[in-house]
């Protein structure tokens, strides 16, 4: 067997990660295989390897790869879709547009609707991404279908279904059929995962979640919206007489893999009760904007314990532009023009520690000999001194506009100097140019007006 070659990302201002984040002004970062062999000076790492291949960065900043704990790949041929039919409210964006959606969703538009969102992923230099996929028509075999884009692309993924009751209790069986097979069939993959997927407390019965805590593989954790509207809440306690926190740990769901996508309309003692399960809330402030549900406030929640992440809920796969949105409009919701420094900086590195949590790899989201070798450079050559303390202020108002120009995941270079390696885009877009008409069809042709809970049990 042939000596695995090394590489060098050098010519940045490298980040190393953890948090505090290391930075170093001039610094490079080399791998061998899929792991990082050193990161620091550069003039040390090239003495170190000087017959290594070497990526330019070109003078930007050099971070660990990007997590996104929260997306919905499926949303990839919505783009310019008209419902033609008004929504007024969140239950009727869901209803008029996104159930009309997954349910139009065939085999092929899945496939590259994953290919699509994969590739967008590399190009903004997200690495490891958490998917929350819907397609009733075709449930069996649709996270595979998902995993093969995430491999051809080369990013790593924590994939599920998600188990609804709007579409009858078959549909809701198949959903959890569908999550207990990819889980014990990716149980040792070290770069696609399973995690149990649920849409709302909402749509969901008591007797689908007995069955979930019932047959779910002990600490396989589960990836659920929570209260992104107030009708979550209300519409949870109406049914079933407890809101969405409670209900999950009523039956057992509740726990440090409870992935809790939105959290925005809960009350004290629910955040109080997520921070003591040490359950994930994941801030996904361009989604809400877009829906208008109002907003998670972070600094806030953060100060009752909880653990908080940053997700983009299918709106982009652009993290340091979600960032800056979570910063922006929280500046623009207080009116203090000198916050947004407390708890926000900290989103990215929650990101990475909740991919820990799923996948073998402790050292996920640093650049430090050993880890994982998920490597970006971003574009973004700071025209001010950077440092530890006002790194954040360079993401914010420098890098999270700018290109990325290097993707690296599990030491393979997915993105060189902006032209992707393992997929096509201009290709990817013409087959799906090809299959958005169809599907459009298709979505025109359904109906709405769908019961939360779908027909009547009996």
């Amino acid at each position: 067997m042939s000596e695995l070659e090394t590489w060098i990302l050098g010519n940045g201002a490298l980040v190393k990660g953890g948090s505090p984040a290391e930075v170093v002004p001039r610094g490079a970062v080399a791998w061998t295989g899929d792991r990082i062999s050193a990161a620091g000076d550069e003039s040390a790492i090239r003495a170190r390897f000087p017959d290594a291949r070497y990526l330019d960065g070109r003078g930007g900043i050099i971070l660990p790869g990007l997590v996104n704990i929260h997306h919905h790949f499926y949303s990839a041929l919505a783009r310019g879709l008209d419902p033609g039919v008004p929504m007024r409210s969140f239950p009727e964006v869901l209803d008029r547009l996104w159930w009309r959606l997954d349910r139009a969703l065939d085999a092929e538009s899945v496939r590259i609707s994953a290919l699509l969102s994969a590739a967008e992923c590399v190009r903004h230099g997200c690495t490891t991404v958490f998917d929350h996929h819907a397609s009733p028509s075709w449930i069996e075999g649709s996270l595979d279908a998902i995993a093969e884009g995430a491999g051809q692309a080369g990013i790593s993924a924590l994939l599920c279904y998600e188990i609804t009751d709007r579409n009858g209790s078959a549909g809701a069986e198949a959903g959890i059929e569908e999550n207990l097979r990819f889980l014990a069939e990716r149980a040792d993959d070290t770069r696609v995962r399973g995690v149990v997927g649920l849409h709302a407390s909402f749509t969901l019965r008591d007797e689908t979640l007995a069955r979930v805590a019932e047959q779910r593989p002990p600490g396989s954790g589960c990836h659920i919206h929570v209260a992104e509207d107030p009708v979550d809440v209300q519409a949870s306690i109406d049914a079933f007489g407890a809101g969405p926190v409670e209900r999950l740990g009523r039956f057992d769901l509740l726990d440090e893999r409870a992935l809790l996508a939105h959290a925005i309309h809960l009350e004290q003692a629910d955040y109080e009760r997520a921070a003591e399960a040490d359950a994930v809330l994941i801030h996904n402030p361009e989604s809400n904007a877009n829906n208008g549900v109002g907003r998670l406030n972070v600094p806030r929640t953060a100060a009752l314990g909880c653990t908080l992440g940053l997700g983009t809920d299918g709106m982009s796969s652009s993290m340091l532009r979600a960032l800056r949105f979570a910063f922006l409009t929280h500046r623009g919701a207080t009116g203090d023009p000198s916050s947004g420094f407390e708890a926000l900086p900290e989103l990215l590195a929650a990101n990475a520690a909740a991919a820990r949590r799923f996948f073998a790899e402790p050292l996920l989201g640093q650049l430090v000999e050993g880890a994982p070798a998920d490597i970006i450079a971003v574009d973004s050559p700071p025209p001010t001194p950077i440092s530890d303390e006002n790194l954040f202020g360079h993401l914010v108002y420098g890098s999270s506009e700018s290109p990325v120009r290097h993707t690296v995941a599990r030491g393979q270079v997915l993105l060189e100097d902006f032209r992707h390696t393992t997929l096509d885009p201009e290709e990817l877009s013409a087959r799906a140019r090809e299959l958005a008409p169809p599907l459009w069809k298709r979505f025109h042709a359904l109906d709405w007006n769908t019961p939360y809970l779908g027909p009547p049990e009996g």
